[in-house]
């Protein structure tokens, strides 16, 4: 069997200005979803933004910018 991973072997380096964009998105899509405008886009049937960052994310695909 193999190991797996472990937090001892485990090096990341993340870029904390990226980290900063990907929050201030996601709070941006958030509050978007939150409001109105969202819920009649939604009824009516013309939303797009959230509906294919789920479809791609149904797809496997990753979230692009």
């Amino acid at each position: 069997m193999s190991e797996g991973f472990s937090e001892e072997n485990l090096e990341v380096a993340i870029n904390k200005d990226e980290v900063g964009k990907l929050l201030k998105r996601y709070k941006k899509i958030k509050k978007y979803m939150r409001s109105s405008l969202f819920t009649v886009k939604n009824l009516n049937g013309t939303e797009k933004l959230v509906s294919g960052l789920l479809k791609d994310l149904e797809d496997g695909e990753t979230l692009s910018t």
